[in-house]
């Protein structure tokens, strides 16, 4: 089982990209995780939308949003992309996800792409209890709460 990646915090990345991610995801945490592991360039910095510096530096981003969908901020030109925006944003900048970029570009595509992300956004909690077997969710703690 591979180790947890370190991750990088905008403090420690000023000039990055910040990848919003719901740390309390399992799930989550092994994407972001695994996005630094491809990241070599330090083009990404991550940060939990639990911690109060999302809502102290990016109050226009909805809690209830954040809950829905990874973020991606740009911090050049001031642009936010959730969801499979995010992916398309991100399959951009990483190289190692270069080969996604002609099928996430595709031209009226991204609302399938959308619909296909929150299929799998909304599940998070689930699919992480199934790839863990220490995963105990009998506290609640796989309840997400979206409509």
């Amino acid at each position: 089982m591979p180790q947890p990646v370190p991750l990088k915090l905008p403090a420690d990345l000023p000039d990055s990209d910040i990848v919003i991610y719901d740390g309390n995801c399992k799930f989550c945490i092994g994407q972001v995780e695994r996005l630094s592991r491809w990241d070599g360039a330090d083009r990404l910095s991550f940060i939990s939308l639990h911690d109060p510096f999302v809502a102290e530096f990016y109050p226009e981003l909805d809690h209830d949003e954040l809950m829905k969908q990874m973020y991606v901020i740009d911090r050049q030109s001031g642009g936010f992309y959730g969801g499979a925006k995010a992916l398309r944003y991100l399959a951009r900048k990483l190289p190692r996800l270069w080969f996604a970029m002609p099928f996430l570009h595709i031209p009226f595509t991204l609302p399938v792409w959308q619909w296909l992300y929150h299929q799998i956004a909304k599940r998070r909690y689930k699919i992480s209890n199934r790839l863990d077997s220490n995963s105990d969710c009998s506290d609640d703690s796989c309840k997400i709460h979206l409509s």
